[in-house]
C-alpha cells in the first residue's frame, strides 16, 4: 500500500508538469485541459487511440464495480435490519462488497478500533490467511495488488482538476502539493481500515468488511448507506466520460426523435447509454466476485493509464535525452510496474475465471 502510495506521488508529478506545454510553431503555451488532450498533443493520435481503449475498459470497468459495490451494500442494509428484527442467528442473506467515501471510512475505522479493543486480542498475523497452499497465498497476494492499483485512479482526473486552478503559484506546483496531501489522508483510511478489520477478524476477514460487524446496526447500516449515496454520484463521474468519448466519435446527437414526455432526444444517445448501463449490469451479475473484479480492471489498466502514458508525455515535454541517467532512471521505474501489473493481472485473471475465485 505504502508502495503504491508513493508511486502515485510520483506519477501524479510526472503528469503535472504536463498541463503546460509550448506550441512548436507559435511558442504559446498551450494548457492540456484533459488526459487524452495531453497524450494527443506530447504522444500523437495512435498514442490517444491506445490511451482511448485503456481508458474506456476503465471507465466501464468502474461503472461495473461502483453497480457490485451498491448492490451489495444495500443487501447489506437489509442484512442489518434483518438481524435486528429476527436475531444473530435468523436466515439472512448475505452480501459481500465494499465501497468508498469520507463518511464510510471514518465509520469503519472506528468500527474496526472498537472491535479489536472489545476482543481484547489482535487476530490474524503478519503471513496472512493460514489455511491456504502456497500457491493460493501467491494469487491472493498478486491479487490484492491489483485491488490496491484500483484505489489509485489518480491519473484520469488529475490534469482536469488542475485546469481548474488559478496562478500565481504556477498551477503544478499546487497540484503537486495537493496530490502528495490527498494521497497520503487516502492511504492512510485506507491502512487503517484494512489492518483494523484483519486485526479484527483474523482469517475470516470478509471481502466487504461492514458485513463482518453486527452491533450497533445503526452504525453498520448508516456507514452502507454513505456507500450507497457515494456511489451514484461517483457512476456518474465514471459514466458521463465514456458516454462523452463514444458519443464525440460517432456523433450519437445525429438523428433526433420526438418522445412521450421528454421532448425531442438523440436515439443513438438513449440506446447507447441504455445498453452500456444494462451491460455494466449483466457483467456484474455474472462475474459478482467484487475484489477480483476489482483486482483485474485495477491491475490491467494502471500501468498503462497511471505509468506508461504520463511517463512518456514527462520525457517528451522535458525532452529528456535517451540513454541518460534520468531518462534510465524514469525508465526503470516505469518496468518495475510493469512487472508488478503483469503479476496483479495474472492473479486477478485466476481469481475471476479459474478455480481461486471465491
Amino acid at each position: 500500500m505504502v508502495l503504491f502510495a508513493g508511486v502515485t506521488v510520483v506519477q501524479s508529478s510526472l503528469l503535472a508538469d504536463c498541463y503546460i506545454s509550448r506550441d512548436p510553431e507559435r511558442g504559446a503555451a498551450v494548457r492540456n485541459r484533459s488526459y487524452v488532450d495531453a497524450i494527443r498533443l506530447y504522444l500523437g493520435k495512435k498514442s490517444q487511440m491506445l490511451s482511448g481503449f485503456f481508458l474506456g475498459f476503465s471507465l466501464f470497468g468502474n461503472s461495473v464495480v461502483y453497480t457490485l459495490t451498491a448492490a451489495a451494500s444495500m443487501r447489506a442494509i437489509e442484512r442489518a435490519n434483518c438481524y435486528h428484527r429476527e436475531g444473530q442467528g435468523a436466515p439472512c442473506c448475505a452480501a459481500g462488497a465494499g465501497g468508498s467515501s469520507e463518511a464510510y471510512y471514518m465509520l469503519l475505522f472506528g468500527l474496526g478500533a472498537a472491535k479489536v479493543i472489545e476482543n481484547g486480542v489482535i487476530k490474524g498475523g503478519i503471513g496472512g490467511v493460514s489455511l491456504v497452499s502456497p500457491t493460493q497465498k501467491v494469487w491472493r497476494v498478486a491479487q490484492a495488488l491489483g485491488d490496491i492499483a484500483f484505489a489509485y485512479p489518480f491519473s484520469l482526473v488529475l490534469l482536469e482538476i488542475e485546469d481548474t486552478l488559478r496562478s500565481p503559484p504556477a498551477e503544478s506546483q499546487t497540484m503537486k502539493r495537493a496530490a502528495r496531501a490527498s494521497i497520503a489522508v487516502t492511504t492512510f483510511f485506507y491502512l487503517g481500515c484494512g489492518c483494523f478489520g484483519y486485526a479484527a477478524f483474523g482469517d475470516g476477514t470478509p471481502g466487504n468488511l461492514l458485513t463482518g460487524f453486527g452491533d450497533p446496526y445503526w452504525l453498520v447500516g448508516l456507514a452502507n448507506l454513505c456507500v450507497v449515496l457515494h456511489l451514484l454520484g461517483g457512476y456518474q463521474v465514471y459514466a458521463q466520460p465514456m458516454f462523452a468519448l463514444v458519443e464525440r466519435r460517432f456523433g450519437a446527437g445525429v438523428v433526433d426523435a420526438e418522445m412521450p414526455l421528454l421532448g425531442r432526444v438523440s436515439v443513438s444517445r438513449l440506446c447507447f447509454r441504455t445498453a452500456n448501463v444494462a451491460t455494466a449490469t449483466a457483467v456484474a451479475v455474472w462475474f459478482p466476485y467484487f475484489n477480483q473484479v476489482v483486482g483485474l480492471i485495477g491491475a490491467f489498466t494502471f500501468w498503462p493509464l497511471a505509468i506508461h502514458f504520463p511517463v512518456q508525455m514527462y520525457l517528451a515535454q522535458g525532452k529528456v535525452a535517451p540513454w541518460t541517467g534520468r531518462w534510465l532512471a524514469i525508465q526503470a521505474f516505469s518496468a518495475g510496474c510493469l512487472v508488478a501489473c503483469g503479476f496483479a493481472s495474472v492473479g486477478s485473471a485466476m481469481g475471476v475465471f479459474g478455480p481461486e475465485r471465491s
